[in-house]
């Protein structure tokens, strides 16, 4: 649908509402708020309608030059003809226009509000569900600080500081942003020691040179970023991000943060690395500070090592954020641990893909088939049939059980379990996709 949710200044601006019951006064309690000069008009009126001295209050039928020189509209009588009659005497002079339980006709909707001094939020289902609306309605206003309109007084006071004291726009808008996320943190204004330590911060930021983050977003849910890792994305003023991330950790960054899809997966490659490591020397030349946000963790096969490597050979300041690996997050959710106590002393993770070997498979399985603890293999998916295939081939037992786990960002989990010797034919059946963990050995029977 076309409905996009502007907030309009309707103080002073003149609003009819054609209708004078219960559902005229329950939109005029909505509008009233926002300091609109308001007009009711209808044969019967609420007495709490007509002895409010904020209304004007036309004890009569309706008239067609009753809409003239309104900026909106809103009929809410008993009478279904009248309101389809407002409706069409309104789109005609291309005046907004709301109809009571008639959404065709309306050229607006009323949204489900929460209002806190300066804070305004409208949510809207476009018709299909009010009473979604308002139960989300409702979780946000019990979410909100208990001193919501202070802390916007204050931070309208820290706009007109910034503005004045941080010349370069990327880092006024950064110091802005950590503020409001401390005052909505602290339930209060910050005091004056706090602004200006949070100030000096920014100011430093802008003095050096620019520096490259490496952060682990984690595996499956946004929420499973390091509190670290996420104060640091808040501060991006660039952002170079790959496919195996929640998407709503963009939401996170700036607005004014440039950010770059350098996504790559097996087969589908939009960069190269060596590429993605230009980029990084590039955006960090530029004197900004870049964050580099990969899937998992860096280091857990994310080439995060290259392309420090690569930062530290032209002189750029590097720092890195561990993130969950999905050798550890993925099996976690599907309640496989990867040791456990009388079961499994040791863990080993192994890249399912290699680009240094003919075939692309791991080296050494009669090593690997030796090991008594749990096998875990990242990017091998593709290659699941041949690595089960090897490693019984090198003597590991057929019966060893084995699991192939998927992790999605909603933070369930796809598992597939079974043995070694059938594991392969069970995940192409169950039709699991790339990318996913297969686990091997006797922790893989678990489900904790």
């Amino acid at each position: 649908m076309g409905y996009f949710p502007f907030f309009m200044d309707i103080k002073g601006k003149m609003g009819l509402i054609v209708g004078g019951g219960r559902i005229a006064a329950h939109k005029v309690e909505k509008l009233m708020p926002f300091g609109p000069v308001l007009t009711v008009v209808a044969p019967e009126i609420l007495g709490e309608l007509l002895d409010n001295k904020q209304l004007v209050c036309l004890k009569r039928e309706f008239m067609d030059t009753d809409v003239e020189g309104k900026m909106f509209v809103i009929a809410a009588s008993d009478n279904r003809e009248v309101n389809q009659y407002v409706a069409k005497l309104c789109q005609q002079k291309d005046i907004l226009v709301n109809v009571a339980d008639d959404k065709k006709a309306c050229g607006f909707l009323f949204p489900a509000l929460v209002k806190e001094g300066n804070l305004t939020v409208g949510i809207s289902t476009e018709g299909a569900s009010p009473q979604t609306a308002a139960l989300l309605r409702s979780q946000i206003a019990a979410a909100m600080p208990g001193r919501m309109e202070d802390i916007l007084d204050y931070l309208m006071e820290l706009r007109q500081y910034a503005g004045e004291n941080i010349a370069d726009s990327d880092a006024r808008s950064g110091f802005l942003k950590e503020a409001a996320l401390l005052c909505m943190e602290k339930n209060r204004g910050l005091s004056k020691d706090e602004r200006d330590v949070l100030y000096s911060h920014f100011v430093e930021d802008i003095e050096k040179s620019g520096s490259v983050v490496l952060i682990g977003a984690g595996c499956g849910a946004f929420d499973l970023i390091t509190v670290r890792g996420l104060s640091t994305l808040r501060k991006a003023q660039a952002l170079v991000y790959d496919d195996l991330l929640d998407q709503r950790l963009l939401a996170h960054v700036p607005e004014s943060c440039e950010k770059i899809y350098v996504g790559k997966r097996s087969g589908k490659h939009s960069m190269t690395q060596e590429a993605i490591n230009s980029l990084l020397v590039e955006k960090a030349k530029q004197g900004k500070l870049v964050v580099r946000l990969k899937g998992g963790d860096p280091f857990v096969f994310g080439r995060g090592g290259e392309e420090i490597q690569a930062l530290k050979k032209e002189g750029i300041e590097t720092g890195q954020i561990p993130g969950i690996t999905s050798a550890l997050g993925v099996l976690a959710a599907a309640g496989i641990p990867v040791t456990h106590r009388g079961i499994s002393g040791s863990f080993h993770v192994i890249t399912g893909h290699r680009a240094d070997t003919k075939d692309g498979m791991p080296e050494n399985f009669a090593a690997l088939a030796s090991l008594q603890g749990t096998l875990v293999f990242l990017m091998g998916t593709g290659h699941l049939k041949d690595i089960a295939g090897r490693l019984i081939a090198c003597g590991k037992d057929p019966d060893t059980p084995a699991a192939v786990v998927r992790g999605n960002f909603d933070g369930s989990v796809s598992a597939v379990r079974g043995c070694l010797s059938e594991i392969a034919e069970k995940v192409e059946a169950s039709g699991i996709k790339p990318p996913a963990v297969i686990v091997v050995g006797k922790t893989a029977e678990l489900d904790l």
